[in-house]
């Protein structure tokens, strides 16, 4: 009971920082939010900035696994921003204030339009008629960064980090190998994708169906973007995958689903000993040991655990 109430403790700490630095960083640009509330707090945590059409993203644990000013904040709102230009379905970054990133207190965040998300979850043939539209529209823009830069830094530099939290050097010398071994076969044609194309990111709206959380948004063949939707645990990936014209088998995306259970382990290990961790620690990578169950689910993936990953929201499903 004890450590359940000091999880709960730390947990509301992290969402009153990131509400008290959304609610800043709009009043320093005319935006009112009296009405501010916290929607939803995992590796980042999302606030609404009511009354205001505005919803902010605050960095809270994200920081913990990459390296600050964050990439993947720029990045995010950039690719969002060019795709809601060309009337892609996604949520827009904000224009009511600048998106940002912005930086208060330590903390980066960025802020968007606050669209009504209706109460329907979507099926595999919705996210089958919505992952080919995305991917024409990204088709379109230019590529940014190193192919799959995303995942394949996280877990390098998980890899240097692990033994800050508690991960054996044995999992952390395996999981270098085996990043080795998979790099030469995630090879195909390059493209802008979504890097986290799982179904817990297509929101319905009174517009339809719109795509939010391109925080791992990175170059690479339109393959990861499809081991991220095989891989979901909200639906039946396979069905998904097979509403598609020319899907690929689970064989030929081997390599990509093995890489989105590697990066998933590593960051399900960060959510989880980050919210354990003390409020002012959360800056620096120094989270407690994870449990036995945690550094098992971490060798799981290194060996070639299969099955569907839980998700929440953001990367690799954890945020």
């Amino acid at each position: 009971m004890g450590g359940t109430g000091s999880s709960h403790l730390q947990g509301g700490h992290r969402a009153a920082r990131a509400l008290l630095a959304a609610r800043a960083v709009a009043a320093a640009h005319g935006v009112p939010a009296d009405g501010a509330r916290v929607l939803q707090d995992g590796v980042n945590v999302v606030v609404h900035l009511a009354p205001a059409p505005v919803v902010a993203r605050v960095a809270t644990l994200t920081p913990l696994l990459r390296p600050t000013p964050l990439r993947s904040f720029a990045r995010e709102v950039a690719v969002a921003g060019a795709l809601a230009a060309a009337g892609a379905p996604v949520v827009p970054p904000s224009d009511v204030l600048p998106p940002g990133p912005h930086r208060y207190a330590g903390l980066e965040l960025s802020f968007w339009r606050h669209v009504e998300v209706l109460p329907v979850a979507p099926s595999p043939a919705d996210v089958a008629a919505a992952l080919p539209e995305l991917h024409e529209h990204l088709a379109a823009l230019p590529v940014d960064g190193a192919p799959l830069d995303t995942p394949l830094d996280d877990l390098a530099r998980f890899a240097v980090l692990g033994r800050a939290w508690g991960v054996p050097a044995v999992q952390l010398n395996r999981l270098r190998d085996r990043l080795a071994e998979l790099r030469p076969r995630l090879g195909g044609e390059l493209q802008l994708l979504h890097g986290d194309a799982h179904p817990g990111n297509l929101l319905a709206t009174p517009e339809g169906w719109w795509w939010t959380d391109l925080e791992d948004t990175c170059a690479g063949p339109r393959a990861w973007d499809l081991a991220c939707l095989r891989s979901t645990s909200r639906l039946d990936g396979r069905a998904a995958l097979d509403a598609l014209p020319d899907a690929p088998t689970d064989a030929e995306l081997a390599p990509w689903l093995e890489l989105r259970r590697l990066h998933a382990a590593a960051w399900g290990l960060v959510a989880a000993t980050g919210r354990r961790v003390a409020p002012l620690q959360v800056e620096g990578p120094r989270p407690p040991h994870p449990s036995p169950a945690q550094g098992g689910a971490l060798d799981g993936a290194v060996v070639g655990g299969s099955g569907a990953i839980p998700q929440a929201s953001g990367s690799a499903g954890s945020r």
